[in-house]
């Protein structure tokens, strides 16, 4: 490199170094310039949980009849006009009884422990493509319509947050905590192998040379090829 090159490098090094420390140090309680503080109107958007007795619901209610036409009109193309399941979308009817079976069907009546889990699932994520398209008078519909679809409520159901603690789920109970600290305690070992745990495998031989493969001996059998030498590929 020549002497003029060198200067020039060392020049441009010594304008550029105030403004990249100035740039480093603004940027820095941003993130390095990425993304932005979330608005109070973006965060509520998504603080829509709904608890298990009903606290989070929205305002609204709908009925199992109005929940039928929403439900065939913008559900049953996936989930099937009674819930059954159309190829292979998720079955929301039936299975009630079948959780200790070998072939468990987890459905809206056989499995889901709180009526909120369905309504919260409904609000966020369905119908599938158009999420939360849904306004609240039609999600508590379509979630009164497959209540009755499992016979958890009657024709004349309406869904609100007033009738929430009216509907029972069959499977309210069937969830437990993580308790493995405790009744898997006595399977621990106080001190496992970190390191070095098992000696390296070593080839002691190859199928091809012991030739494992069994002797025909029926009468007439072909005679059977001979082992390939040491080294070869079956």
């Amino acid at each position: 490199m020549s002497k003029s090159v060198k200067l020039a490098a060392i020049i441009l090094l010594a304008l550029s170094a105030p403004a990249w420390a100035q740039s480093k140090k603004t940027d820095k309680p941003r993130l390095y310039g990425i993304g932005q503080p979330a608005t109070p109107e973006q965060i509520a958007g998504w603080n829509i949980d709904v608890r298990p007795d009903g606290q989070g619901a929205p305002p609204g209610h709908g009925s199992v009849k109005e929940g039928e036409k929403i439900f065939l009109e913008r559900c049953a193309a996936c989930h099937g006009e009674f819930g059954e399941s159309a190829g292979r979308w998720p079955q929301l009817a039936e299975g009630k009884g079948t959780l200790t079976s070998d072939n468990p069907v987890k459905t809206v009546g056989s499995y889901f422990p709180y009526l909120s889990s369905v309504v919260d699932y409904v609000r966020r994520a369905m119908p599938f493509g158009d999420a939360q398209s849904l306004t609240n008078d039609e999600l508590y519909a379509v979630v009164a319509f497959v209540l009755n679809l499992n016979d958890l409520v009657d024709d004349k159901f309406v869904l609100s947050k007033e009738t929430w603690n009216k509907v029972k789920m069959p499977n309210a109970n069937g969830f437990y905590d993580d308790d493995r600290l405790k009744t898997e305690k006595a399977f621990w070992n106080a001190k496992p192998c970190m390191k070095d745990c098992r000696p390296p495998v070593k080839i002691t031989m190859h199928a091809a040379v012991i030739d494992v493969t069994p002797e025909d001996t029926t009468k007439g059998a072909p005679a059977k090829d001979k082992a390939p030498k040491k080294g070869s590929v079956d």
